[in-house]
């Protein structure tokens, strides 16, 4: 049996040398560049990376992966792994600014994770190079583009002694509500959830032998645990075939994706619910007229609310290329539990129902809270009040609590932070569990998530989720970008929590922002029954984000209450 996926990799390697493990879309489309590494490929470049951090005593280290889109991460981490070396995912700064946010995140896990090496591209660590001076962050890091070390290295390659306790890599969280805290992720973590997407995602040997090993096409961030743990990771473990690309290509044409899809056929492959609206947005008629959807059977859906509106939309707008309603595919998961909790079945649609105590909703379907599925195998999932440490019955709205072998051991050096969050019991049972931070409940045993615990925002006397706001803001008017908008509440003294609206829109559209603010003002009235304190159309790309995409609410809050909001026209009175 295998203890980690190093083993799984030696075994295809040896059994299927010559099959591709993994393709890459140098431009993003499919006639254009494609790179593509065979297992056998793979397996030696993975052991040369390995060797060559073996041989300089870095076993048990950790080491700060910084590449750019492309196969090279791949061959980095599975190097790391295969090395007994504890990977560290990163995002690299790019362009002459070197991106503010990546080189803070940077430092941040330089310094938290105590990286004693850096494996990246050769363009990265030659910019990091260039700005040493201003980063002595780097002083004493030794740093290597792992291009630069010849295959011949993996001649020395060690067999690492791995335990299913081992820690395999850190997976930092996004920092939606806090600064990011390194995951400890197991070996025996990512077999557990890699048994589960396997059985959830319905990825049988039938199925593989079906679609002649095409398993995934993915845009996702191969740093963030979504992009990971599923599209490579779940290759890898199958010993089947990815199709990878840029998340910056899709961003900058969403077609590309669905192409794709068309293109090699794969069975799944899915991403965070503003990714569907993003290919609703661009979906013209010539863009449907070349498009067969008909073999893409699972359409994950995770990482930020799922919302019910827009999987409608979706089956309608792409049921003419073939895409099916039952392929839809919401599912739940976060870092602290490796990735996946919960996951529906294959070839069955999304199961809608009313949230508890949601309040007045204009178009019921459209509002309704999403299914996410049941529990994968060999995990338990409960509704608990915080306070009182009680199960909170069926049907009831709590924090969402997991234990399982996918969750992880805690969080790297932060003693205070994992026993906090890993280590929550119930008054009448002995279990411990995984706070969550996510609010929702269960129904017939299938897991609906509501809202962030630290976003839910109480307005006399009841409780709104921003997700829901922001959702009736972006439906109100078409100049609003989805997956773009910010609700949080401020303090209106004697009125009390007031609701604020910020959302993205095109600069061109100052001249009409009075009306837009009016019609926003509306739909929350309407859909909610609550008067807007303000709201705040600002600049495309400019409302604070985490690394994989997620708003970041308090920081946007924050902005607004400093007046640093990149405002379009002229700002609304405070």
């Amino acid at each position: 049996m295998a203890r980690s996926l190093v083993d799984l990799l030696t075994t295809h390697a040896s059994q299927q040398p010559e099959r591709t493990a993994y393709r890459y879309l140098v431009t993003g489309d499919c006639d254009g560049e494609i790179q593509d590494i065979s297992y056998g490929r793979l397996a030696r470049r993975s052991r040369a990376v390995a060797a060559w951090l073996q041989e300089r005593g870095l076993a048990g280290s950790r080491a700060l992966l910084l590449y750019p889109p492309g196969l090279e991460f791949i061959s980095g981490y599975l190097g790391c792994l295969s090395a007994g070396v504890v990977a560290v995912p990163g995002l690299p700064p790019q362009g002459r600014s070197q991106n503010h946010r990546a080189l803070t995140r940077m430092k941040r896990l330089i310094a938290d994770a105590d990286a004693k090496v850096i494996l990246g591209g050769r363009e990265v660590l030659a910019a990091l190079a260039a700005q040493a001076e201003h980063l002595p962050e780097l002083d004493g890091i030794t740093c290597v583009a792992t291009e630069d070390i010849p295959d011949e290295a993996a001649d020395s390659w060690r067999e690492p002694d791995l335990t299913a306790d081992s820690v395999a890599f850190l997976q930092y969280t996004s920092g939606s509500t806090s600064a990011p805290r390194g995951v400890m992720v197991t070996h025996g973590n990512l077999l557990d959830n890699q048994r589960a997407i396997t059985e959830r995602m319905g990825h049988t040997p039938d199925t593989l032998a079906e679609y002649e090993h095409e398993l995934f096409v993915s845009w996702l961030p191969v740093y963030h645990d979504m992009g990971l743990i599923g599209p490579v990771l779940n290759t890898v473990h199958l010993g089947a075939t990815a199709t990878l690309f840029s998340p910056l290509h899709f961003l900058q044409r969403p077609a590309r994706w669905l192409t794709a899809l068309s293109h090699y056929r794969p069975h799944t492959s899915g991403g965070p619910n503003f990714a569907y609206e993003l290919c609703l947005k661009h979906a013209t008629p010539d863009l449907l007229d070349g498009l067969d959807l008909g073999r893409w059977k699972v359409a994950f859906n995770g990482a930020e609310p799922v919302r019910a509106a827009t999987l409608r939309r979706f089956t309608e707008t792409f049921a003419p290329a073939g895409f099916r309603r039952e392929a839809l595919y919401p599912c739940y998961g976060l870092a602290e539990a490796t990735l996946i909790v919960t996951g529906g079945s294959v070839d069955t649609p999304p199961t809608l129902a009313a949230a508890p105590g949601s309040g007045p909703h204009v178009g019921e379907a459209d509002a309704a809270a999403v299914g996410s599925g049941r529990p994968i195998p060999g995990t338990t999932v409960v509704i608990a009040d915080p306070e009182r440490r009680e199960e909170l019955p069926e049907g009831e709205v709590g924090e969402i609590w997991v234990s399982g072998a996918g969750v992880a051991k805690g969080y790297w050096r932060n003693a205070l932070a994992t026993r906090e969050t890993f280590r929550a019991t119930l008054k009448d049972r002995p279990d411990r569990f995984l706070r969550t931070g996510d609010l929702g409940f269960l129904r017939e045993g299938e897991l609906f998530v509501t809202g962030r615990l630290k976003d839910l925002m109480v307005i006399d006397g009841r409780n709104h989720y921003p997700q829901d706001l922001e959702l009736s803001a972006e439906m109100s008017h078409g100049a609003l970008r989805p997956g773009c908008t910010a609700a949080f509440s401020v303090d209106g003294g004697v009125e009390g929590e007031q609701p604020v609206i910020v959302a993205e829109t095109a600069p061109d559209a100052a001249a009409d922002s009075e009306r837009i603010t009016e019609v926003i003002r509306s739909a929350i009235g309407e859909a909610h029954g609550l008067a807007v304190r303000d709201v705040v159309l600002v600049h495309p790309g400019t409302i604070p984000k985490t690394s994989s995409g997620k708003i970041q609410r308090h920081a946007s809050r924050a902005a607004y209450l400093a007046d640093a909001l990149a405002v379009v026209g002229a700002p609304a009175a405070r």
